[in-house]
């Protein structure tokens, strides 16, 4: 039974499902706006803020633990260090949007755009 567990599987394996969020995660940073279904938007959101949130305070520890969660890429690293991270470092949380679309035509999905705010 699914009790509690308030988390979208998205038809993967735990391993899978990690690396996809990292991949999604990784693909918002770079481009900073994104198009992709509600669902994976819905998961995205809390993984990416929990992400920020660390990365305001620019420290050593903080930057290695978050170069985990992207493969050690560094230029993701840097970009959510230098670029993203200082633009809400008094915003409390709150930091991308989803957008909702019109549905996909191949199958009807529900379509949205996440981006930062």
């Amino acid at each position: 039974m699914m009790h509690h567990k308030n988390f979208r599987k998205f038809g993967r394996e735990k391993n899978q499902r990690k690396a996809f969020l990292k991949g999604l995660a990784s693909s918002l940073i770079i481009h900073s706006r994104m198009e992709t279904t509600i669902a994976r938007a819905k998961e995205l959101r809390p993984y990416i803020e929990k992400i920020i949130t660390q990365s305001k305070v620019d420290n050593v520890a903080n930057r290695r633990n978050v170069a985990a969660k992207f493969y050690n890429h560094e230029d993701e690293v840097k970009r959510l260090f230098l670029e993203i991270a200082p633009k809400y470092k008094d915003v409390n949380g709150g930091y991308t949007r989803i957008i909702r679309l019109s549905r996909r035509l191949g199958d009807g999905a529900e379509m949205a755009i996440i981006e930062f705010v």
